[in-house]
């Protein structure tokens, strides 16, 4: 390796695991048509130069299709690289944890260690990295600027990995959130809007809001503090070992949530959900947990709009909103019971129908700064 790891003296209590020194081989994979089409505008007139000054030799990859970039890393040899970093939204990135999962060797290969600069509408885990820097809250280049820096530093860390079980589709892992019912809606709905930037979402939750939707569903979940380890669910890759087939009753210390007419379910395991919103105030890159929020119905819009507004600074949780609540949990289950509706992960389109999760703690290895 051209990197010389250097163990992290506190890697034992800390996500942080070592530092990288120079020189390197990085991979960086940018998606041109990314947000608005900025991403390699960006790339040029900013981080080529800050990873060139830094001495940061890299690879630039341009992404020609949808999982492109997923195709790439499930068949490289990554051997030639010490780490990939991705200049786009979210989406890019769930492509490569994803192609890097279904690789044989995917033990090592999801040591890998990722990195995520900003360069489309939905930058969320970039806004995280960045907020778990301990760094005021900043947006767009800016955030961009911050990202590049910590990229520089070249500080690896282990990241929260989460794998989601739908009902007919292959296995698939997730590093940000899971979302049915407003939240997934505003996310895919607001596409429309996308030559709008990060401005999209405000757009698409106002939309939203004028027309709100109710969900008919089942939710349950394995508290954290109950969560046991006995393998239950044999698959290709990293072992589940809280869940049970989808088709099987679920074990007796779950809890299963009362309430069947929903707004919104979000799990989540990262800080923000956007740039500008930070739904999981308590998370941390690898606290093992996945911060399950649902709003029940009966909710009025203006109170969900204080909720969102609210969101902005992580304050959401302490408005006391009765029809909000928000539990750690180390699995769950959620069974749709209305006939259409969205769901994604990590902000991309999945199967509609029952799935089930597990949050596998420090599975990934992050550039954080």
């Amino acid at each position: 390796m051209l990197w010389d790891r250097q163990p992290n003296p506190a890697s034992s209590t800390s996500s942080l695991l070592y530092q990288f020194s120079r020189p390197c081989r990085m991979m960086l994979l940018v998606n041109p048509q990314s947000g608005q089409g900025q991403a390699l505008t960006l790339y040029n007139n900013h981080i080529q130069r800050m990873l060139n000054e830094a001495g940061v030799p890299h690879t630039l990859v341009i992404t020609e299709r949808q999982n492109h970039a997923r195709e790439l890393v499930r068949e490289a040899d990554l051997s030639a690289w010490d780490a990939v970093v991705i200049m786009s939204g979210d989406g890019l990135l769930y492509e490569v944890v994803n192609g890097l999962l279904e690789r044989p060797d995917w033990e090592e290969a999801i040591r890998t260690p990722l990195g995520i600069l900003p360069g489309g509408s939905g930058n969320a885990l970039a806004a995280s990295i960045h907020h778990y820097s301990g760094a005021s809250p900043v947006f767009s280049e800016e955030l961009l600027l911050s990202c590049g820096f910590l990229l520089c530093k070249g500080l690896v860390s282990r990241m929260d990995l989460v794998s989601i079980h739908l009902s007919s589709s292959p296995r698939l892992f997730s590093f940000l959130s899971l979302a049915w019912g407003f939240v997934a809606d505003v996310d895919i709905e607001s596409e429309k809007y996308r030559h709008a930037g990060a401005a999209r979402f405000t757009v698409g939750t106002l939309v939203r809001l004028a027309s709100l939707r109710i969900y008919k569903g089942k939710l349950s979940y394995l508290p954290a503090s109950k969560a046991h380890s006995t393998p239950l669910l044999s698959v290709p890759g990293p072992p589940d070992s809280l869940l049970v087939p989808l088709d099987q009753p679920l074990p007796s210390d779950w809890v299963v949530v009362q309430e069947e007419d929903f707004v919104l379910v979000l799990a989540m395991y990262q800080s923000h959900l956007a740039e500008d919103l930070m739904a999981a105030p308590e998370a941390t890159l690898d606290d093992g947990v996945i911060h399950l929020f649902y709003v029940r119905a009966g909710i009025s819009r203006s109170a969900l709009l204080r909720l969102f507004l609210a969101m902005e600074k992580g304050a959401h949780v302490a408005t006391n909103c009765q029809h909000l609540v928000h539990t750690k949990v180390k699995a769950l289950r959620l069974e749709p019971h209305s006939p259409n509706g969205i769901i994604t992960v990590d902000g991309e389109v999945v199967e509609y129908g029952p799935l089930q999760a597990e949050v596998h703690r420090g599975l990934g290895r992050f550039i954080t700064g």
